[in-house]
């Protein structure tokens, strides 16, 4: 028996091929990576490395005397950044994979158990290696996830302003639209400046706002306390402090812009169809910049504007070769639907849970088409009406990711028909629907013709 199955099990392992015979592959900690290579590649082909740069370093000479030329690690927090980085940028092809994607078996979990599977199953070409923009394009991310930190930051300092001034029974959110607008930041600064008259704050007004003088008096009659207008002043110091930090990064951002390769082609940028400007996005021309840098104008299509498209542009960049398809492109977005299926039976349809910040950009900007007189907008409301606000918005956000994969990789420009000419299709294509069907049950459909009302009132 004992000889029939060592017969059997070598039968079973010479179907497998070593695709990439110098492959290594590193487990990663926070204390130390533990680093498995081929079993004839070294005497001890399983090490411990720390994590300082020296040994990282150090790390990186092994492999090169073990003729390893591939690398496959698992993404494990943001440990994994400095051993990437280094690794690559001494030669080696190196590849981050998901965790949850080479699991091991149960019973069998060890520091030096993972990287000797990890190193097993990238030397058979069973791991794919997750995506990952350029360098020029990670720069860019990165700045665009610090300003998005610090707008977080802001953001939660204008809620203890709005809760300082609520203890004073000063309701200025309830006439200002925007507490840290023109109007708003004027009026908090001579409170704190020590102004008590409620038609002086009043005077402060920008003369486009909506409130009259008067309402928004009243509204600043308050009962002012010391502790209030101390924790009103940290606020307003703090806010203004990260807002600073945003125009640093706005500045970085900016640079690192013009540093793209232009593929405009010369070509003038399409006039803009918003009429005001952005109040969340960076202080210059982004517009300008993406056209340069893609060749199209993604802010034509309908919910997504200028800093939208730089989100989503600094996380998967310009290059849509690395996807096969916009159907590949939605669903590394985790935008399409799932397809849990055993037995012939669906079990769910549930979209899978990604940490993309590209997607999340896509379904804000899916949200507010629910106004929108486009066609993207009619179908966000068709959709809604269906599915539900959570399903549509996913929906929608499919389209999004489907039309931008297009422009970015054929150059082509979007025109929006309308909602009229997506109603009517809509019409159509149900018209069709039914006349197929009636057909199918031995039925003819027969348009209807009603009178006009005039008719109808005589």
């Amino acid at each position: 028996m004992g000889k029939r199955k060592q017969q059997k099990g070598e039968k079973v392992t010479s179907h497998f091929e070593h695709l990439n015979p110098h492959a290594a592959g590193i487990d990663v900690g926070s204390r130390s990576h533990f680093v498995a290579v081929p079993e004839d590649a070294d005497e001890k082909p399983v090490r411990e490395f720390s994590c300082f740069t020296g040994d990282l370093y150090r790390l990186a000479k092994w492999l090169h005397a073990c003729g390893v030329k591939t690398v496959a690690m698992e993404s494990t927090g943001v440990y994994w950044i400095p051993v990437f980085e280094i690794l690559e940028h001494e030669g080696f092809e190196v590849r981050l994979v998901h965790a949850h994607h080479v699991k091991n078996v149960p019973g069998r979990k060890t520091d030096v158990s993972d990287c000797q599977w990890l190193q097993r199953l990238h030397s058979y070409g069973l791991l794919e290696g997750a995506f990952r923009p350029p360098e020029q394009v990670c720069i860019l991310r990165s700045y665009i996830r610090q300003r998005m930190t610090l707008a977080r930051y802001a953001a939660s300092h204008i809620q203890h302003m709005q809760k300082a001034l609520s203890q004073m029974n000063l309701l200025l959110h309830n006439v200002v639209s925007d507490i840290t607008g023109m109007t708003g930041m004027r009026i908090i600064k001579a409170i704190l400046a020590g102004e008590r008259e409620p038609l002086a704050l009043a005077g402060l007004r920008d003369p486009r706002c909506k409130n009259s003088a008067a309402t928004i008096a009243r509204s600043l009659e308050g009962h002012y306390k010391s502790e209030h207008l101390f924790s009103l002043k940290q606020a307003v110091e703090l806010y203004e402090f990260y807002q600073a930090k945003i125009a640093d990064c706005d500045h970085q951002i900016e640079e690192q812009l013009a540093l793209f390769d232009d593929r405009s082609a010369g070509g003038e940028i399409p006039p803009s169809r918003r009429g005001k400007s952005e109040s969340n996005g960076p202080g210059f021309n982004v517009r300008e910049d993406l056209y340069r840098m893609t060749g199209v104008d993604l802010t034509r299509i309908e919910g997504i504007d200028s800093y939208t498209a730089l989100k989503v542009v600094s996380e998967v960049g310009t290059d849509m070769n690395r996807w096969r398809s916009s159907k590949q492109f939605a669903s590394w977005m985790g935008l399409c639907p799932g397809n849990k299926v055993s037995g012939g039976k669906n079990l769910s349809g549930k979209t899978k849970r990604v940490a993309n910040r590209a997607a999340i950009a896509l379904r804000l900007a899916a949200y507010g088409l629910h106004k929108s007189k486009s066609a993207l907008g009619a179908y966000y409301r068709r959709q809604r009406a269906r599915l539900g606000a959570p399903k549509a918005i996913t929906a929608t956000a499919h389209k999004l990711a489907r039309l931008i994969y297009s422009m970015l990789k054929h150059g082509t420009q979007y025109v929006d028909a309308g909602q009229d000419y997506y109603e009517k299709c809509y019409r159509t294509r149900v018209v069709e629907n039914l006349q197929k069907r009636a057909t199918e049950l031995g039925f003819t459909l027969v348009k209807a013709t009603f009178p006009s009302p005039k008719m109808c009132a005589t």
